[in-house]
């Protein structure tokens, strides 16, 4: 086998699940999700199976509930895989969860398209699975740059803008 640099990556196998009615109002978010998975994975090569729920502010309370200690909900949760090996010989890469009426709460109070600040949601949660993290100040910026390219490529305003506004202004 031809081991070159320039080889293509294989793009991660990608599980949409919804699980709750609500998301019925957004028909384009399965493939909003797809794509905005596909499009950071471009960027931090990622081969594997990551599995998505779309479901409603109860199940990720539940989800929050039993696996952070955290009873409520949020926005995305992460939940990376073991390294493991599913059934067609590719390697897991974990699961992420998407709450729709916190979505929707956030997108209408920051004045975003709900499908925009899905995308920047699950590429956000994608990047959790691959290792990426926020908890340092260098770990942000760094975390921050891949979301914000990933979302540039998908013709999505920098979501990390107004906040940034804000921390200068001193009213974050």
């Amino acid at each position: 086998m031809n081991w070159s640099p320039h080889r293509r990556m294989v793009a991660p196998v990608i599980d949409v699940q919804v699980q709750s009615p609500l998301w019925d109002a957004e028909p384009a978010a399965a493939k909003t999700v797809r794509v905005a998975i596909e499009t950071a994975a471009a960027l931090v090569p990622a081969a594997g199976e990551v599995s998505v729920l779309l479901t409603d502010d109860a199940g990720v309370r539940d989800l929050n509930r039993a696996w952070r200690g955290l009873d409520q909900p949020t926005n995305v949760l992460s939940f990376p895989a073991a390294k493991s090996i599913n059934r067609r010989g590719g390697e897991l890469l974990g699961d992420i969860a998407v709450a729709y009426e916190t979505l929707a709460r956030e997108a209408a109070a920051n004045d975003k398209l709900f499908l925009h600040h899905l995308a920047h949601l699950v590429v956000h949660g994608f990047l959790h699975l691959l290792g990426h993290d926020h908890q340092t100040d260098s770990q942000a910026d760094a975390m921050e740059a891949l979301e914000r390219a990933a979302l540039a490529r998908l013709d999505i305003a920098d979501p990390y803008i107004e906040h940034k506004r804000q921390q200068e202004t001193g009213n974050a």
